[in-house]
């Protein structure tokens, strides 16, 4: 039996030492930041780059790259600066997103852990898009249990990978990183499906050192997922489909026979692990926030065509949830481990929720001028007829949306740092009111970005002749606006 994956009490706002944290919050964040500095080949790029950091975490509307500029108050020539660090080619995107987990296994000393291997989350998510000039947009289709969304739109789909790590009392889905794989096919051959592009992703995470359990919903439970994961020496836990099926081990019966022998076994329903709940096993709910549950379960391994290994099965009736089949790819898992690290999954959506609302993560609209407009309801967008100055236009896009959407899971990943590790410096600085604070759980995102929003005045005026990011941005800033709104004021 794993390890209690969640404990009770983390981060009290004290370094590793055990010291009282004094340093202001920005010095925190930037010392962070820093870290980056080996994924970018020129210096002003990556200074552009924690710029645009910091917009992403004190910005107050969600509107673009101007959102930027107003929230730090830069000077008009700032936003073309901007603007072209998004399209840079000082900047490896491959190279960033696997320094970002590096940066996250160092700043994130309590990840959550069950028999020595890591918790990654995945997911999809869309982005509606109506640009007709964004490559990558195409029609999509949208479950959604919502009846004011539409069941088909325009967008660009996304996939995403998030580390669980422990935060006092809750767990954190630190974001790792978020692609657009859908939209763009550079030659009809491209055959590639969403689940080879995200064992792709995964291995652009250079997690080679650090074996891992992917938690992912039905949609991943495939054997092309799991054969890509099982490479690595890693694992899949995940929901199967209500009609699934699977194999017993083939039984020799008599003597010998010639021929090849039996491979698969008698075909079983995976559905049929769910019935008669009576002469199921009985356990409380090791879901997270779940007390005094009483759930059923039942566990099978069997040899699952798919995959071609023998997984492991567990039927689950749970008396509010309703009734499903777990499956995990690591036979030595018990049943209450999987449904407990199953019981995390929820995490990446509110995580992708946070993104949303909270950063912005999805708010990029770069055009591309010299597209050919899009129609609606249009697929994807082939490129081997095209010359190859618009191919390289739109790889130059794709990077710009690219380097958006990473450089928002940093900031996310910055926000939750902060508050998993230094919580009460964080409320010390957060300058404002909420109607609750409940003790024993880490800030959220948004107050976190209050409080750096709050102190980065102060951050400025003290530091901008001493520190290198202070001074970067207060060069930048239009002092005149700011003169004439105080007086306005």
């Amino acid at each position: 039996m794993a390890k209690d994956i969640v404990p009770q009490n983390t981060g009290d706002g004290n370094d590793e030492s055990g010291k009282k944290e004094t340093r202001p919050p920005w010095l925190i964040w930037w010392s962070a930041v820093s870290l980056l500095r080996p994924a970018f080949s020129r210096e002003s790029a990556f200074m552009w780059f924690a710029v645009i950091l910091a917009g992403f975490t004190v910005r107050t509307d969600m509107l673009g790259v101007s959102s930027f500029m107003r929230a730090l108050n830069l000077r008009n020539c700032s936003y073309d600066a901007l603007l072209r660090n998004f399209h840079s080619s000082a900047i490896s995107l491959d190279r960033l997103t696997a320094l970002w987990v590096q940066v996250v296994l160092r700043l994130f000393s309590n990840p959550v852990r069950v028999n020595g291997r890591l918790i990654l989350v995945a997911d999809g998510t869309k982005a509606p898009k109506r640009g007709k000039k964004m490559p990558g947009v195409k029609r999509l289709h949208q479950q959604s249990e919502c009846n004011n969304k539409a069941t088909w739109i325009m967008g660009h789909s996304l996939q995403g990978v998030c580390l669980l790590v422990n935060a006092a009392c809750s767990v954190f889905a630190v974001p790792l990183a978020l692609h657009i794989h859908e939209g763009i096919r550079s030659t009809p051959r491209d055959k590639r499906t969403l689940m080879d592009k995200l064992i792709t992703l995964l291995e652009t995470l250079a997690l080679h050192q650090a074996p891992f359990y992917l938690v992912a919903d039905a949609y991943y439970a495939n054997g092309k997922t799991i054969k890509g994961l099982r490479r690595r020496g890693n694992h899949l836990i995940s929901r199967m489909r209500s009609n699934s099926a699977a194999n017993l081990l083939p039984i020799q019966e008599g003597p010998k026979k010639r021929g090849r022998p039996k491979v698969y076994g008698e075909l079983i329903k995976l559905a049929t692990l769910l019935k008669n709940p009576k002469s199921m096993e009985k356990d409380f709910s090791p879901v997270y926030g779940e007390k005094n549950v009483i759930i059923r379960y039942r566990v099978k391994d069997l040899l699952w065509k798919p995959a071609g290994c023998i997984v492991r099965f567990v039927g689950v009736t749970h008396p509010t949830r309703g009734s499903f089949v777990l499956i995990s790819t690591d036979t030595s898992l018990s049943a209450v481990d999987i449904i407990r690290i199953y019981g995390l999954r929820f995490k990446i959506e509110f995580s992708f929720k946070q993104a949303v609302h909270c950063i912005g993560s999805l708010s990029y609209h770069f055009w591309m001028q010299k597209m050919k407009p899009l129609e609606r309801n249009s697929g994807d967008q082939y490129l081997h007829r095209k010359p190859r100055t618009y191919r390289d236009a739109v790889k130059r896009k794709m990077q710009a949306y690219g380097v958006f959407l990473q450089a928002a899971v940093i900031a996310q990943g910055l926000l939750q740092y902060l508050s998993a590790t230094f919580p009460v410096l964080v409320w010390n600085s957060f300058g404002s009111w909420l109607r609750t604070i409940r003790p024993g759980i880490a800030p959220s995102e948004f107050v976190v970005a209050i409080a750096l929003r709050q102190s980065l005045p102060e951050f400025l005026l003290n530091f901008a002749g001493a520190h290198v990011f202070a001074k970067f941005i207060a060069e930048r800033q239009d002092i005149d606006r700011m003169e004439t709104f105080q007086m306005a004021a």
